[in-house]
């Protein structure tokens, strides 16, 4: 304060060309700071690892939520400018809920952390792990200074790209069938619904006609096709047919499965045929016309002809061309998906991780280390392990090896140690090699591919974030369990997905309810829960409000039944 004063009575005391110099002087000063801290910040920036994240699904979209950016320069490209909450695209076809409210807009969702987050609007169409860059197309393709393809470096990718339909190259599907996978799929199915029921309703057409635009197949029995089904029963019965009064009884639901249950529930099979949907099982589709589907009877081989007005196709993901490319360059060639540790490292790619539908984890075989397990474990080299030694090294079994847990579950036993008894059923005090390959030579038929679900995408998205937040510190004090091969210890736990259950609504407000503790629930109680689990689980409080208010609006004045 008393320097400032001084500065003050000399300025106002001295003469101009003084006044001038010493404004100079103060003025050059913060200049010189403002200069310092713009270096220090783009100095700062250098230093950061550069995170490109591809894709804003469930996986990607887990990643940018968990993640501490204060230490990466992330940036982020996908086709969308917005996540979509999936699970409620079947609410979607039929007005249930409305488009808008199940997705957020991206930008929303990163501005809320703590720094920048880059985002562009394109389809990644090229990876290039040699070099680590990305090439990306823009979407907007009319527009051709802004459809020019650009690349992006990286330290760290994150590839979350989802999968597409799957047609097992079934002639006519791409051409003449609907699918749900992305929130302008559920817009496309809603304006086809209504258009079916508008052509039915015309003059002229004969009775045939009329049912064969009335009548809706879904090709595939699993939640999509389930939830589909169902959605659109309530649809026709609660509000179109009363619009369309004429033609209530022209009216068809089939379902096509080519397994022998849908959703392995019989209280899914017994309401739908209650409320009159066509299930037919132990059916192959051999092609698709725009008039009519053909199956194949798979217990008598007889192919039959169906007529439909609509038709969904849901009957599992496929390989999108951008990660079969990346296979072929890594040496994973021929797979349906690609290959990551358990860390969700893409394997032949250190520095690549990928994560959700478009991957799957290969699993390490405890055999394959039983050997060097046991060298681990057997500290004095004794060739024998003690209850000691064993109990050393059983958490870093457990933890290296998920499926462990599940096979102790099937013997129905809490510890590798109650494997290891005598011919009595006596815990052994010592064990030799061949007693400890024996006990645990059944441990790897447990071992299960992570199903396609947005939970599992979920979770390993939130997994991955942590990993990153805490890389450095890892880096020096390691979390993982014993590495059985080389020793020390493994950087992270690898990742452990935990079910949180599983829903499906089967219409006229019942649902059924796969649930943990191999818990099975069915019934209106059921679609009560169901409710509250996905309002709790949208991504925001605005999303969750609109969701809860089209159910009221949905209960109150029934679905909007217009072509928009």
């Amino acid at each position: 304060m008393t320097i400032l004063s001084s500065l003050g009575r000399a300025s106002r005391s001295a003469p101009l060309a003084s006044k001038l110099l010493l404004l100079g002087t103060l003025s050059g000063g913060s200049l010189v700071a403002y200069s310092d801290s713009n270096k220090k910040e783009e100095e700062q920036k250098q230093k950061k690892k550069k995170v490109v994240v591809l894709g804003t699904g469930w996986a990607g979209i887990s990643f940018l939520k968990d993640l501490d950016i204060s230490s990466y320069d992330v940036q982020v490209v996908s086709p969308q400018n917005y996540f979509a909450f999936t699970p409620l695209l079947p609410s979607v076809t039929c007005g249930t809920v409305e488009a808008r409210s199940i997705v957020e807009s991206v930008r929303n969702i990163t501005k809320k952390k703590n720094g920048e987050i880059e985002l562009w609007e394109a389809d990644c169409v090229k990876i290039d792990p040699a070099n680590n860059k990305v090439l990306c197309q823009p979407v907007f393709k009319d527009d051709p200074e802004a459809s020019q393809e650009f690349s992006l470096e990286y330290d760290y990718l994150i590839i979350a790209v989802g999968a597409q339909v799957n047609t097992f190259g079934t002639p006519g599907v791409l051409e003449n069938c609907h699918f749900l996978k992305e929130v302008e799929d559920a817009q496309r199915i809603r304006r086809g619904v209504i258009d079916c029921f508008e052509k039915a309703v015309l003059p002229g057409l004969t009775e045939e006609q009329r049912r064969t635009k009335l009548h809706f197949v879904i090709v595939g029995g699993g939640p999509t096709g389930v939830e589909f089904a169902a959605e659109l029963h309530d649809f026709i019965e609660e509000d179109i047919t009363k619009i369309y009064p004429s033609v209530k009884e022209l009216v068809k639901i089939t379902l096509i499965q080519s397994g022998d249950h849908i959703l392995n529930s019989s209280f899914a099979e017994q309401k739908f045929l209650r409320d009159g949907i066509d299930v037919l099982m132990g059916m192959r589709v051999m092609s698709v016309s725009d008039k009519d589907i053909s199956v194949k009877i798979k217990s008598s081989g007889e192919v039959v002809s169906l007529p439909h007005g609509l038709i969904l196709w849901s009957t599992g993901v496929g390989t999108r061309p951008v990660i079969s490319d990346l296979m072929e360059q890594v040496g994973q060639g021929g797979r349906r998906v690609l290959a990551t540790n358990e860390w969700l490292q893409v394997k032949g790619c250190e520095n690549v991780y990928a994560v959700g539908d478009c991957a799957s984890i290969a699993q390490r075989k405890i055999m394959g280390d039983i050997a060097n397990i046991f060298k681990a474990a057997d500290v004095d080299n004794s060739g024998t392990l003690t209850e000691e030694e064993l109990q050393d090294v059983v958490e870093d079994i457990n933890v290296r090896y998920p499926q462990v847990e599940l096979y102790l579950k099937s013997k129905h036993v809490r510890s590798i140690k109650d494997l290891l008894t005598d011919s009595e059923g006596n815990p052994k005090k010592e064990v030799d090699i061949k007693a400890f390959e024996s006990a645990l030579s059944g441990v790897d038929s447990q071992m299960k591919s992570l199903p396609a679900t947005a939970q599992v995408a979920a979770q390993q998205g939130s997994y991955l974030a942590k990993c990153f937040n805490k890389m450095e510190h890892c880096k020096e004090h390691p979390e993982g369990p014993k590495r059985f091969r080389t020793g020390g210890h493994h950087q992270f736990r690898p990742f452990q997905y935990k079910h949180f259950g599983q829903f499906a609504p089967l219409g006229g407000d019942q649902a059924a309810a796969e649930l943990p503790g191999d818990w099975v629930s069915a019934g209106r109680s059921t679609q009560w829960l169901w409710y509250s689990v996905y309002a709790s689980k949208q991504v925001s409080w605005r999303t969750r409000a609109l969701v809860v208010s089209d159910w009221t609006r949905r209960y109150i004045f029934g679905r909007d039944s217009s072509r928009i």
